[in-house]
């Protein structure tokens, strides 16, 4: 890997790209001519407070080291963004294989940094499901503390589908305004999910800069599989569980307010419709369109398959069985759902997202389906002429979509599959394949922890709004946030059963869309990156007992 690490130690060694255009209000860095002249910090001129109207209550930071901390952070935010642009400007999509050896080798360049006294990338190999897994990078970093730490990251990221929306280029890392922000970070990545990664790595560096060491041991455990089922760490896992026997909790990336630690089902399938499985239409290869008048479609069949799956509106799965074997939510669910409906404006909401509306006006209906419900996803499909615009006549051989159905206790991937190809052969569909890409079986864990109450005490300090901790398991978390869908069951399984949350300040938006961002100069009740930066910290510090 001699190439990958040639690579990744160029782009940690290159100085800041200059950042401008696009009809934005840019905001430029130091040059690199300005670094190699000896600029002892970079011209970012990051304000950490920004235009924030929420404050810290310092009286609930009781550790001068924290404080210290705190004034570190405030000091080097310049630097701190200009590492998340460096990381941005590397490309990591899991699905294409871009760049994933070369970030995989900076992530353990990452880790290095740190002075973790073991850094290692991982082959995983083939994974269950027929795929060649991500190398997932594992560090152990001994600080000598009673307690410790798993760090869950991902370092890859989606593909850049649609170029010409973006605002400035994906891979840059452009700084611009965006209200109500003066200066956000536009990026492949930037929420999803190195921006508050990258917040949980600058807090560490302060926290060592300022104390020569951390309050509590930290294992890092970072997959380039996230965005394709996290099927390498699956592998990985259950390869090497015994690598996290001595940890106390997982801690995880998480957004402003939110308390979660569990997890709904991912289950990510392929249907493929051919001519040479159906006995109609071309049974080789694509051929021209004009033959339609005398040969069948494998592409109109499989528009027709689809339809016996949902429901006119598109909102309900009509598989016979989907919706049996739900557990109910208990009542003490139901009311803190309806509690964080209390305060939802679903109209903004919407614009935020960018949707027209959501299928529900009722803000406890849009809380329930968001975080309990079931469904089943068109998220791509494709088949002979693929080219916007012109013409080009073709009748395409096969036909293939992409399927992701998310599903919640006590559903499994096992009994959907099953249902799906029973639908399908109901329906006269029997030629149709199944492909399965990936399951990510749901999980639910306490909140009520240490490490929660560490995570909920920081947000009372930082006078966050966020939901009640829970000492029942659930899946979704104390906030009126959608209830994430990550591999927690890696963490909460047979071999391990580790308490586990995510949670800080700062936020971020877009992702999977264009124009993803990362909040750096906070405003209103948002904080920035130096206030997340802050919140990881004060985390840390109160499960290590030291705040």
């Amino acid at each position: 890997m001699t190439i990958s690490r040639a690579v990744a130690v160029a782009l940690l060694g290159a100085g800041a790209c200059v950042l401008t255009g696009c009809g934005e209000k840019p905001v430029t860095t130091a040059s690199t001519g300005a670094a190699a002249a000896g600029a002892t910090s970079p011209a970012l001129g990051i304000r950490p407070y920004g235009d924030e109207e929420v404050k810290i209550d310092m009286s609930q930071i009781k550790s001068d080291e924290l404080k210290k901390v705190f004034d570190y952070i405030d000091t080097n935010i310049d630097q701190d963004v200009i590492r998340l642009q460096k990381w941005i400007q590397q490309p990591s999509v899991s699905n294409t294989g871009e760049g994933i050896a070369e970030s995989a080798e900076m992530v353990k360049g990452f880790f290095d940094q740190l002075g973790c006294q073991e850094s290692k990338i991982y082959d995983v190999g083939i994974s269950e499901w027929g795929q060649q897994g991500n190398p997932v990078v594992f560090a152990n970093c001994d600080e000598g503390a009673e307690k410790t730490v798993v760090l869950y990251w991902m370092y890859d990221t989606m593909p850049v589908t649609q170029p010409d929306l973006w605002k400035a280029p994906a891979f840059e890392g452009r700084l611009v305004e965006q209200a109500p922000y003066k200066k956000v970070l536009i990026g492949r990545g930037a929420t999803n999910s190195k921006g508050p990664q990258m917040v949980q790595f600058n807090a560490l560096l302060a926290i060592k800069a300022v104390t020569g060491k951390l309050p509590v041991n930290i294992i890092f455990v970072a997959e380039g599989d996230e965005e394709r089922m996290s099927m390498g760490l699956r592998t990985f896992m259950q390869q090497h569980s015994d690598l996290f026997a001595k940890a106390d909790a997982v801690y995880r990336f998480g957004g402003q307010g939110s308390l979660g630690g569990g997890s709904e089902g991912l289950f990510y399938v392929e249907l493929t419709t051919s001519g040479s499985k159906w006995g109609q239409g071309p049974n080789y290869s694509d051929i021209h369109g004009g033959n339609k008048r005398t040969v069948a479609s494998p592409a109109w069949r499989h528009i027709k398959m689809l339809s016996t799956l949902i429901d006119e509106d598109t909102n309900k799965v009509l598989i016979d069985g989907f919706y049996d074997n739900i557990e109910p939510l208990s009542k003490d669910a139901e009311a803190k759902l309806r509690k964080a409906a209390e305060k939802l404006d679903l109209t903004k909401r919407a614009q935020n997202l960018g949707v027209e509306k959501f299928i529900t006006s009722d803000p406890f209906d849009f809380v329930k389906r968001s975080r309990y419900g079931q469904s089943l996803n068109l998220d791509g499909i494709w088949g002979g002429n693929m080219f916007a615009g012109g013409s080009g006549s073709i009748l395409p051989n096969k036909v293939t979509s992409k399927h992701s159905f998310r599903y919640v206790p006590n559903m499994t991937s096992a009994d959907i599959l099953a249902k799906l190809r029973k639908h399908l052969d109901k329906h006269g569909y029997t030629d149709v394949e199944i492909n399965v890409i990936g399951d990510q079986p749901w999980a639910k864990v306490p909140t009520d922890t240490e490490i929660g109450r560490a995570a909920s005490r920081m947000f009372t300090a930082f006078q966050i709004e966020h939901g009640e901790l829970s000492d029942a398991p659930t899946i979704f978390g104390g906030s009126s946030m959608l209830s994430p869908a990550w591999p927690a069951y890696v963490f909460v399984n047979d071999k391990l059963n580790i308490p586990t949350i995510g949670g800080a300040a700062g936020e971020g938006g877009n992702a999977h869309a264009a124009n993803e961002y990362y909040v750096i100069e906070g405003a209103g009740k948002t904080y920035g990156m130096a206030g997340a930066e802050k919140s990881v910290a004060t985390v840390l510090y109160n499960f290590a007992g030291k705040n």
